[in-house]
């Protein structure tokens, strides 16, 4: 219903990258219909490393104010402090020894970090609850996260460590933390991330910044290329004075962001060239690579096509030489020509396509065909023909057909003593 995820199988794979946490899940799943980074991934296998030995980070600290005491209670408290000296140094001692052997026994459950991105929105939820929703915005994601988006987007990192068991915890937040002026220059300056000590996220970013007292805000930015802790701000501090040492502190460290800014802009421009440069010359190559591809393929149809040609040529030769072989053999085959005298001879005299005349004489006995083979025989003849006689005009049957298998005789073809015969050429048909 929140996301407009219609497939629920979607929906559960979601809430299973997410833990089953419906909040961070949704959020998540906003953010990226917004086109905004997603805070929800899991943390870098290697988180950024945070430099907090710079002996140049400036510390601000704020001590709580010491009730003013008259000379007579002065003195009775000293003389109780003394008194009582070796009994707390014993109690201290001992119970430090135990906490230290106590912890081998049973390490302290928030070295375990399962589940930051929860430990995160449960913390949020119970500032909410307890503080109200007025409040600078929290970073829904992890610590490590943070870090990387700061260093990205060249931001300050604001941690606030919530110390729940602190005395002066409960006034930071309603009178300092919660002010409109301290919101506004949170949110427009700074990215904000918090997390209370008691939950193994914020405990394990309080092993890594060593805090000593609560209210503990820590600056953190990239400065030399490593992200460095460059402000800590301890104890019980009021609006005014919050205010005035961020911005001293942002003011301080301006210079490193925009001498970072720079040269990220120069990285930028240098890289944005080279890729320039990258895709003009793959561009170039490719053009290469296209005409060489043209001209082995030029190169590929013309030695096909002279192969084509040369091909043809064989087969024409080859074509020439049975049908010479033919017509030799054709010729080889006719009957002997009869005498002049014969009474059965039958005198033809062919008109071929070219305007020549060839006179043979044949029997009236012999078939049609033996007409064809020896106009086949002939140097001049075409191809492929046929014979015609003029009166009355008919085509000649040479050739066995389905009409006439048997080709007839002459004499049954109804050719006189002298005929007159036309050779039509067929070959381009």
């Amino acid at each position: 219903d929140l996301t407009g995820i219609e497939s629920m199988d979607q929906c559960r794979h979601t809430l299973e990258q997410h833990n089953w946490n419906i909040e961070a899940a949704v959020q998540d799943r906003l953010n990226e219909q917004e086109g905004v980074p997603s805070v929800f991934n899991p943390p870098p296998s290697r988180p950024l490393q945070v430099n907090t030995a710079d002996h140049r980070i400036y510390s601000y600290v704020v001590s709580r104010p010491q009730p003013r005491a008259s000379y007579l209670t002065g003195l009775l408290g000293w003389g109780y402090y003394f008194i009582m000296l070796p009994f707390r140094f014993t109690y201290y001692t001992l119970l430090d020894i135990f906490r230290f052997a106590l912890r081998f026994i049973r390490p302290d459950p928030r070295s375990r970090v399962t589940d930051p991105v929860g430990d995160i929105i449960s913390f949020i939820h119970m500032f909410e609850e307890k503080y109200g929703r007025i409040h600078p915005v929290f970073y829904q994601g992890t610590y490590s996260q943070a870090l990387n988006d700061a260093k990205r987007e060249l931001r300050f990192l604001l941690v606030y460590l919530h110390g729940d068991d602190h005395q002066d915890t409960d006034e930071f937040c309603r009178n300092t933390l919660c002010v409109p002026e301290v919101i506004t220059l949170i949110n427009t300056r700074m990215l904000f991330w918090a997390c209370s000590t008691n939950k193994p996220e914020g405990y394990r970013v309080s092993q890594a910044l060593r805090e000593n007292t609560y209210p503990f805000l820590a600056v953190i930015m990239l400065k030399d290329r490593r992200m460095t802790v460059v402000g800590r701000l301890e104890g019980l501090i009021q609006p005014d004075d919050l205010i005035n040492q961020l911005m001293f502190i942002m003011d301080a460290n301006q210079t490193y962001l925009v001498s970072e800014r720079l040269e990220r802009e120069e990285r930028n421009q240098t890289q944005v060239l080279r890729q320039q440069q990258d895709e003009a010359y793959l561009a170039s190559l490719r053009a290469d690579q296209e005409k060489e591809r043209r001209k082995k393929e030029e190169w590929e149809r013309k030695k096909k096509k002279e192969e084509e040609v040369q091909q043809q040529k064989l087969a024409e030769e080859r074509r020439r030489q049975t049908l010479q072989e033919e017509k030799e053999r054709k010729s080889e085959c006719l009957p002997p020509e009869p005498h002049p005298d014969d009474p059965e001879s039958v005198k033809i005299i062919f008109k071929l396509p070219n305007d020549s005349r060839v006179e043979r004489r044949f029997h009236f006995t012999q078939s049609l065909t033996v007409i064809h083979d020896f106009l086949f025989s002939l140097k001049e003849s075409p191809e492929k023909f046929q014979i015609e006689a003029n009166f009355p005009r008919r085509v000649l049957p040479c050739l066995p057909t389905e009409e006439w298998p048997n080709p007839p005789t002459l004499q049954e073809a109804g050719l006189s003593h002298t005929e007159v015969l036309f050779v039509q050429d067929l070959t381009d048909d």
